[in-house]
């Protein structure tokens, strides 16, 4: 099968099965997105939702997080993984939001990598989410789900991977691939058993074909 073709497959299978995919993050605007994803590295979701809604409560906006010293806020996320460069980040990002962006979360990702914390991965999240730019954010579901199905080959770090998908999938539906395969990779193809049998996808996974078919 052409490399092209699988793209298309899959894509089809995932506009059918789970058309409205989105982020699992809680947020109520982008500041909160942009601090949930900064909480989020190396954590889960469902620890960051449930840490976050105190957090926002004292900090709802850069303004207050600004203010704000690294103990006090390391207090409200000492649950999740690295709190105190977390913290660090935080506090320091929302003064980098205030003094250079006016309290408003930047729409580019060179903009956005210039925020302390901020990454390439975080950045396309937020331009993605946010602004509903054609960016993929590359995690290691993604990274992991998409050299199994074998939409990438040889990426041997997240920006091929990032380079080699965004070639291949339509610039309109870039955004909800990103949720697709993040989501795909968080409840079926999972790191150390993927759930094949419960996977929609195995006629056109390279891995299922090559690896489970004998």
């Amino acid at each position: 099968m052409k490399r092209a073709e699988l793209f298309e497959h899959v894509i089809a299978y995932f506009e059918k099965h789970n058309p409205t995919a989105a982020t699992e993050l809680y947020y109520g605007n982008p500041f909160e997105l942009l601090v949930a994803v900064v909480l989020s590295a190396q954590c889960t979701d469902k620890r960051v939702n449930l840490t976050t809604p105190a957090l926002f409560k004292k900090f709802p906006d850069p303004w207050s997080m600004s203010k704000a010293s690294i103990d006090e806020v390391r207090e409200y996320i000492k649950s999740i993984s690295y709190p105190n460069n977390k913290a660090g980040y935080l506090v320091n990002g929302s003064k980098v939001l205030v003094e250079k962006f006016g309290g408003k979360v930047p729409a580019t990702v060179e903009e956005l990598t210039s925020i302390p914390g901020v990454g390439r991965k975080t950045a396309n999240v937020i331009a993605s989410v946010v602004y509903n730019q054609p960016k993929m954010a590359v995690d290691t579901h993604v990274y992991r789900v998409a050299a199994r199905i074998g939409l990438t080959v040889g990426a041997k770090n997240p920006l091929q991977t990032e380079m080699q998908l965004i070639k291949h999938i339509p610039e309109s539906k870039i955004p909800l691939a990103h949720h697709w395969l993040i989501l795909h990779g968080r409840y079926v193809c999972l790191a150390r058993k993927p759930l094949c049998d419960k996977c929609g996808l195995t006629q056109w996974c390279k891995y299922y074909n090559t690896k489970v078919v004998k």
